[in-house]
């Protein structure tokens, strides 16, 4: 009878080892996979509606300067999209920042994953910069991104854009301007020294962008162009000049403010194959 007993818990116990692992096993392989889906954005840049050409004073500005475009480097952050029914979709804290760079390929595709609703969706919004909560010096520690870090002395944290170039003055030379934007100053009696700084500006703005509506599919992503029109900055609503600017505007909230103004409809959106 000994004998017996012993064979049915040697039994009962082999069944524990290596049956029912097998069985729970199946039953994992039968949940269903969830695959993920999102937004696959290509960055874009363009003057007058046609690819931008570096290192080529061909344009004219809507002040009369004749300029050129060396560079684009910017951030982007906390993309939303807004559905049909009125409903506002966040992307969410691990997709929050992106930054491009024109002579950088890799930065200029941004894939955004995530469980967000599927169904038809007719515009998106984000802030251009990085908000002043976030916008926190030494975040970045290894280039590109290292390279944006806007002086300590000035607000730290790092630039929201770096459009640099060059423009013809009115006397025919042809002068550099670095159209930078970041956190802007407010110096005691208009000094412009760093002694003398009252007060820091939160520069970063939302921009919405409308017009092409489009669909996330289950297991998809979508496809979006992202276009940056260069010419933009420059010309609404505000006219801006770089004969009375100057080549550097770091310290210059005034006319850093005209290009936060104008660069709210700097971008457009493109269905992307």
């Amino acid at each position: 009878m000994r004998e017996k007993n012993s064979k049915r818990l040697w039994l009962k116990t082999l069944f524990r080892l290596i049956i029912l692992p097998g069985l729970m096993w199946s039953c994992e392989d039968k949940e269903p996979e969830l695959k993920a889906r999102g937004i696959q954005f290509h960055f874009d840049h363009k003057i007058n509606g046609e690819a931008l050409v570096f290192n080529s004073m061909q344009y004219t500005n809507a002040a009369g300067n004749p300029y050129e475009v060396k560079e684009i480097m910017y951030f982007i952050s906390e993309i939303k999209l807004y559905q049909n029914n009125g409903n506002i979709i966040s992307t969410g804290n691990l997709n929050d920042i992106h930054y491009t760079d024109t002579k950088l390929p890799e930065t200029q595709e941004w894939l955004i994953t995530g469980d967000f609703p599927t169904g038809s969706y007719d515009s998106l919004s984000f802030t251009f910069g990085i908000r002043s909560s976030k916008n926190k010096s030494f975040m970045f520690v290894n280039p590109p991104e290292v390279n944006m870090a806007w002086p300590e002395v000035l607000g730290g944290g790092y630039h929201y854009l770096m459009l640099n170039g060059w423009w013809r003055d009115t006397v025919g030379l042809r002068r550099p301007f670095d159209f930078h934007l970041g956190i802007g100053q407010i110096y005691r009696n208009n000094t412009g020294q760093v002694g003398d700084i009252i007060e820091f500006i939160d520069n970063s703005f939302s921009v919405n962008v409308p017009g092409t509506s489009f669909v996330i599919e289950e297991e998809k992503f979508t496809k979006l162009k992202l276009v940056m029109n260069v010419e933009r900055w420059f010309v609404s609503p505000l006219i801006y000049d770089h004969n009375i600017w100057g080549g550097a505007i770091m310290q210059n909230q005034d006319a850093m403010h005209m290009g936060c103004v104008n660069g709210k409809d700097v971008f457009t959106l493109e269905l992307f194959d």
